[in-house]
């Protein structure tokens, strides 16, 4: 949900077209996030009689181009501009770009990013997150004459940034000092990136809430593998500043609000020493040898990266990172004792290639993650799973799983396409640790202000890792003294940093909008942690032993469900003029009925509903007709029974179910000659080639339909905002 990309070159000659092509590359990579509008802001040309012999020193003017739609609308804008030099190098360039999914305003040019401080565009953000306060600020400065072009809540933290500018410039204030006691004033999560044409050369990130990593790139070596993060005394310190609006009693507060006045003597003291490092050396990243040349990419997550560089540095809450000089320094705002809190930032080498996150041969990248699920399945296992000696081992978790086991309750905890795979995998994990398993909606957890206790064990599930409800309600259960334990697919994640615990489901990077892969690999990794569970009790050997088998056989019984593509495309042709479609199921198959219809809704923007086959007397067989498309999962599981009861009770009122059942079940495939058979395995493993041929059929009736299926509209992969 947004996506931020920045570029710094420093001593690396680039032209303007290629910084262009840069930026505008790096919002492709972040496209599958979901967006509705974009953006991007570089330098022009030098600002009439400023000082063009000195490039670091002179002022350049600031482009900023906008536009609702796609990427591909604001590169054709971009290639459109008149007068721009694209042959023009530069030595030095900030660019900074942006995909929005709107939040606050309406999708069009004007609320998109990069927002802008005034017609001159002195000072450019961008931005991921939900300023909660940004009503009040942009009051205050309403009352001080500024003017807004847009409904966002970005545009009012780069107007407060600009506001702080006139009033402390003639005090020489850094950029650095100018966005710490800007966002000292922020409410709620954010990601900002920031460009001015007072600083050039400079840029400034922040993170709060929301994800920020930064790539390193340069031909010498650098000096350090980490970075000591520098601490400032506390902005909120009210000898200093207390909060920037004051709300008092009176008739209209609105007259009320008022700006603590701040000196060039308390700026002093807020910002001046003691820090941590006193050696300004060891306390910035730079290169070591002759060539000092480098360049820096700032990105949501490091899908934009990769194919610049695998060095890269995640950034923590409240962390401030600065480029100045072609240095980099990360800042921070000390607030009492830091606790838990890393004094350095470690450079990490990423192990992902460009090519895991390309189309190759397939047409959507949706479609070649379905294709992959055969691979994917097996990386989930790799290094885990000893078929030959039936055991399985977790090294993520192998320190805590004494504690796991004497717990009170699990709670499961997700949102979406998570909150299935945890609903797919609950019954077996009751039935292999013998503890009662919740599971839970993040959002509806935290509504609720659920009792959490010491010795429950509490597991969050996401994707991304970076999904803001299931944040949110891990930090309440870790308040409460839970164990935490994260299942997620995004090494250096906030929810994998944040848990005790946990479990990383190597699944590959994962594109398109939709989760297929991930949520077979989440599934699966729920599938391992209840055999690790399970593996000192002798009466679960035979069922433990059952499954290993079935794990085994798993990838390539995924390659068989595949090979039913053709049939589903013809049921996709016969369904795709539908508005409305049921998907019934019952037992282990349930989480499959929800998360097939989640498909369907997510892609095709059809009505859809997961239906419990037992509660189909209790209203939904009121929908039941013969013009109603209804799918229906029925396996030669324990629940068989009372699936084909549910059956005969459909064909009773007309309806005529395509019917997803085992291949060798022939007594039910005479039944119909609508039905979709795949392979059998063992029934808790079932779901995961069961949800395969839905994966398929909602792909074939979104193509059909004419949607793109890998940005599905008002959807993001990544839900970074609450």
């Amino acid at each position: 949900m947004c996506g931020i990309f920045g570029y710094l070159n420093y001593l690396v000659k680039r032209d303007r077209r290629f910084i262009a092509d840069i930026l505008i590359n790096g919002l492709h990579r972040l496209e599958y996030r979901g967006y509705d509008s974009s953006g991007i802001a570089f330098d022009g040309d030098d600002v009439e009689g400023s000082d063009t012999k000195q490039s670091l020193k002179s002022r350049r003017a600031c482009v900023v181009v906008r536009q609702k739609g796609k990427v591909e609308e604001l590169e054709h804008v971009v290639r459109s501009l008149e007068n721009i030099d694209w042959d023009a190098e530069f030595t030095v360039h900030v660019g900074i770009a942006h995909t929005r999914w709107a939040t606050h305003g309406e999708p069009n040019a004007v609320n998109s990013h990069p927002q802008r401080s005034d017609e001159q565009n002195q000072f450019v953000c961008v931005h991921n997150g939900i300023i909660t306060n940004y009503k009040d600020i942009k009051q205050y400065l309403t009352n001080k004459g500024y003017k807004f072009e847009s409904e966002t809540d970005t545009e009012v933290v780069v107007k407060l940034v600009k506001y702080l500018y006139d009033k402390h410039k003639n005090e020489n204030i850094s950029f650095q000092k100018l966005i710490e006691m800007a966002c000292s004033q922020l409410e709620g999560a954010f990601a900002l990136l920031f460009k001015s044409t007072h600083f050039p050369g400079e840029l400034c990130a922040t993170r709060r809430g929301s994800p920020m990593v930064i790539g390193v790139k340069c031909a010498d070596q650098l000096a350090t593998s980490h970075i000591p993060v520098m601490f400032s005394k506390d902005l909120s310190n009210p000898r200093f500043t207390k909060d920037l609006f004051n709300h008092q009693n009176s008739k209209d507060s609105r007259n009320d609000i008022q700006l603590v006045e701040t000196t060039s003597a308390n700026l002093r003291g807020v910002f001046s020493p003691p820090l941590m490092i006193t050696d300004q050396s060891a306390s910035e990243l730079a290169v070591t040898g002759n060539d000092r040349s480098i360049e820096y990419y700032f990105a949501s997550d490091a899908s934009a990266i990769i194919e610049h560089t695998n060095q890269v540095i995640f950034m923590e809450d409240d962390d401030l990172a600065v480029v100045k000089n072609g240095a980099l320094t990360i800042h921070r705002t000390q607030h009492g004792e830091v606790t838990g809190q890393s004094a350095i930032r470690e450079i990490h080498e990423l192990k992902i290639e460009l090519q895991q996150i390309m189309k190759g041969n397939y047409k959507y990248f949706m479609q070649k993650e379905i294709y992959e699920q055969p691979e994917s399945v097996v990386n989930t296992m790799r290094g885990r799973v000893n078929f030959s000696a039936k055991k399985v081992v977790l090294g993520g978790i192998k320190d805590y799983i004494n504690e796991i086991r004497r717990c009170r309750r699990l709670i499961l905890i997700a949102c979406g396409t998570s909150y299935h795979s945890a609903v797919a995998t609950r019954q077996l994990l009751e039935e292999l640790s013998e503890l009662p398993v919740m599971v839970e909606l993040a959002s509806d957890f935290l509504d609720r202000n659920t009792p959490v206790f010491r010795d429950d064990v509490c597991i969050f599930v996401s994707q991304s890792g970076e999904t803001a409800d299931t944040i949110l309600a891990l930090r309440y259960c870790k308040q409460r003294g839970a164990l935490i334990v994260g299942f997620t697919n995004t090494v250096g994640s906030s929810i994998s940093r944040e848990s005790h615990c946990g479990v990383h489901i190597n699944a590959g990077p994962e594109i398109g909008v939709a989760s297929t892969k991930a949520y077979t690999s989440q599934f699966l990794a729920l599938v391992l942690f209840g055999l690790v569970l399970s593996e000192d009790s002798i009466s679960k050997e035979p069922r433990r032993k059952a499954i290993i088998d079935g794990l085994q056989q798993l990838a390539d019984l995924i390659k068989k469900v595949l090979e039913c593509d053709k049939k589903i495309r013809e049921y996709a042709e016969a369904l795709y003029k539908e508005s409305s479609l049921l998907v019934m199921g019952r037992g282990f198959n349930f989480a499959t009925c929800l998360e097939g219809a989640l498909k369907l809704k997510e892609l095709t923007y059809m009505h859809s509903e997961g239906i419990l086959a037992g509660e189909l007397k209790h209203g939904p067989l009121a929908m039941v007709d013969h013009l109603m498309p209804i799918v229906m999962i029925v396996m030669d599981d324990p629940v068989k029974t009372k699936c084909m009861n549910a059956y005969s009770q459909v064909q009773a009122r007309g309806g005529q179910p395509i019917i997803i059942c085992n291949e060798d079940d022939e007594e039910l495939i005479k039944l119909t000659s609508r039905h979709i058979a795949i392979p059998r395995t063992v029934d808790c493993l079932q779901g995961i080639l069961c949800v395969v041929p839905m994966q398929l059929l909602s792909f074939h009736i979104a193509v059909l339909r004419g949607y793109d299926v890998d940005c599905p509209r008002n959807l993001a992969k990544s839900v970074t905002t609450a």
